[in-house]
């Protein structure tokens, strides 16, 4: 829900999307358009190295490859576009309040924070999708139900992937076991999709991928968020321990995403307007259903939809947003790594 008469400057918090929320041209209506949005592509592409170029085509394609889902080119993407939309809102003077985000998103806005750097995690995103790439062939399957639902399913071959609403789940395996999968719950009534991925993320089908990531997370420095971070794999706000342990940051790729805890959590601590400030407005759908949404003590706005001009929907947040005084800028989460060091 937009922002209204009756709220005209609440407290932002910044909400970023994962595997899945990926689609043709995401956001690139604003590639060399806005200077900020611009300036942090083109650096995660001359980051990204040789893959650079391939990743700025693809992207940039009307027509993608087949490989566009892939782990190789959808997590990099995601990555990037999550953190450079962030900046552009970062860059209006907007101070979060706080910080959600959902698998790949959790990296962006854990950059965002402040936890660790963006050249660090441009350098952790290129490992990762080396070994997720050689996992076995696998997805995820979106799925209208609630945990009890699904209880019998689940086991050594179908995972629980994510907690997304109370009746909205993820669930995560090799394919042909989540196409029994699929094909059970079909026979039971209940709707379920494929997930745009094609490997089993947040299953521990990608374990040993995680294992081979380690060495590369323990490198990382690692700092306290520099304002409230809630995280979708605690489930609520990240304690100290856990933003400063490289395993945990590695982990979270094979472990269970509970966004709907970790978002109920955030809007119970702050009434705010939740952006997301990824591509797409899947979040913002599954934010709908909060009670202190639907109650309108929150609202929730996409920045860029997907469904409508990138330039036309963001002028129009920016209009909206009501920006913060200048000298409030040299302290708003980011500043200090603002050359991504």
């Amino acid at each position: 829900m937009p922002l209204t008469a009756q709220q005209p400057n609440p407290p932002v918090a910044l909400v970023f999307p994962g595997q899945g929320a990926q689609y043709p041209r995401m956001a690139a209506g604003l590639y060399e358009h806005d200077s900020t949005f611009t300036f942090w592509m083109d650096e995660a592409f001359r980051l990204l190295g040789q893959d650079g170029p391939r990743l700025r085509r693809e992207w940039l394609a009307e027509v993608p490859s087949a490989q566009y889902d892939d782990v190789t080119v959808a997590q990099p993407l995601l990555y990037a576009v999550n953190h450079a939309l962030g900046r552009m809102v970062l860059g209006w003077g907007v101070r979060p309040a706080a910080f959600l985000g959902h698998s790949v998103g959790e990296f962006a806005a854990a950059t965002l924070a402040g936890i660790f750097g963006f050249n660090d995690g441009i350098r952790l995103m290129r490992e990762r999708v080396v070994h997720f790439a050689d996992t076995p062939p696998g997805g995820m399957l979106a799925v209208a139900a609630g945990t009890e639902d699904v209880a019998d399913l689940l086991g050594e071959e179908v995972h629980l992937a994510a907690v997304n609403a109370a009746r909205q789940l993820l669930l995560a395996g090799e394919r042909e076991p989540l196409d029994r999968a699929a094909r059970e719950l079909a026979g039971r009534g209940v709707i379920c999709r494929r997930v745009l991925a094609r490997q089993a993320f947040h299953s521990p089908a990608v374990d040993d991928a995680v294992r081979a990531t380690l060495h590369g997370f323990r490198t990382v420095p690692l700092r306290r968020p520099d304002v409230p971070f809630y995280s979708a794999g605690t489930g609520g706000p990240l304690p100290e321990k856990e933003a400063l342990d490289p395993d945990f940051w590695a982990w979270q790729a094979a472990r269970t995403v509970y966004f709907a805890p970790a978002l109920t959590a955030l809007l119970a601590a702050h009434d705010c307007l939740l952006l997301e400030a990824g591509p797409g407005d899947g979040l913002s759908r599954l934010a709908r259903r909060q009670p202190r949404v639907t109650a309108r003590r929150s609202f929730v706005q996409p920045l860029v939809p997907g469904d409508r001009d990138d330039r036309e929907a963001v002028d129009e947040v920016r209009r909206r947003l009501t920006l913060v005084a200048a000298g409030d800028r040299h302290d708003r989460p980011g500043h200090r790594h603002s050359r991504g060091d």
